[in-house]
């Protein structure tokens, strides 16, 4: 019996010492993996890259020269009648860009917010129109005049506008999504435009005087009109030119993009951007961008 006793007490030291030489495996500490898991990427940081791109352009010229037209009739009583007159009209042209951008990326979780600045050269984009109205305007309000008389004002205007967009800068806040080595994003923020706009009108006015008398004979009432030769009003008839260049317009951007990690810190873009100006001499233009980019992350 003693004999027993003793062998199990050297058979239990072996074991012992036999299961502490074991290797740490993985299974006897619960270290199963949850198999697939999401990989995200590290989008947070500065980037810096280029970009280029095509853009469309719609300028409003459709009152472009009022300003014009209301200095020649200042003091007039044509000013109001021809103050809504729209001679010119909306155009479109068609332009290639590129340039750079720099922001920085702040990353919570799946969330991005970025502030970007970016700059913007326009090859060639330029527009250009040109339109022209006539109309009699009778007996303008204000006027004082004999009560036989009818005035007949005969109004000849021709117009014709430029506008070139030669540059721009943006400061965009984003809002992005991390899908990984994808980025979708969204983009809204202030836009400041430099540009030439060139405008010119002239006026031809004609004054044609109608005298109505009246007369009663055997007593019957006559009336006669007498039709008076068209007179030139020179003090009307003129021409206006204004030209501004290097003319800064405020406005504002909104769009979409896709960023695509291509390896490390490397990214390609593609987007689409809105821009909207702010009137200059009362030419509103309107830009449609598509964008191709590579940038940078560090």
């Amino acid at each position: 019996m003693r004999g027993l006793l003793l062998a199990a007490a050297m058979l239990g030291t072996v074991s012992a010492a036999h299961a502490a030489d074991m290797p740490d495996l993985p299974i006897l500490r619960g270290g199963f993996t949850d198999g697939l898991s999401k990989t995200s990427h590290n989008w947070d940081g500065f980037y810096v890259g280029g970009h280029g791109g095509y853009t469309a352009d719609a300028t409003d010229f459709s009152q472009s020269v009022v300003g014009l037209t209301n200095y020649i009739f200042r003091d007039s009583v044509l000013q109001q009648p021809t103050a809504n007159w729209s001679l010119l009209n909306r155009t479109n042209t068609q332009s290639t860009n590129f340039g750079g951008f720099i922001g920085r990326n702040w990353q919570w979780y799946d969330a991005i917010l970025s502030l970007e600045g970016s700059y913007s050269y326009f090859n060639n984009l330029s527009t250009f129109t040109s339109g022209s109205n006539s109309l009699t305007i009778v007996n303008p309000s204000g006027e004082t005049r004999p009560a036989n008389v009818t005035n007949n004002y005969d109004v000849t205007l021709t117009g014709t506008a430029t506008a070139k967009i030669k540059d721009m800068i943006t400061l965009r806040g984003r809002v992005g999504w991390d899908g990984g080595d994808f980025m979708p994003y969204a983009f809204m923020g202030a836009a400041v435009g430099r540009m030439d706009v060139s405008r010119s009108v002239t006026s031809i006015v004609d004054l044609r005087q109608d005298v109505t008398n009246t007369v009663i004979v055997g007593g019957v009432t006559l009336t006669t009109t007498t039709f008076g030769a068209p007179q030139p009003i020179p003090a009307q008839s003129q021409t206006q030119t204004q030209r501004r260049t290097n003319a800064f317009a405020v406005g504002w951007t909104a769009g979409l993009g896709l960023e695509y990690c291509i390896w490390d810190g490397l990214f390609a873009r593609v987007e689409y951007e809105y821009v909207r100006f702010s009137p200059v001499m009362n030419t509103v233009v309107t830009l449609n961008n598509a964008r191709l980019g590579v940038g940078y992350k560090f």
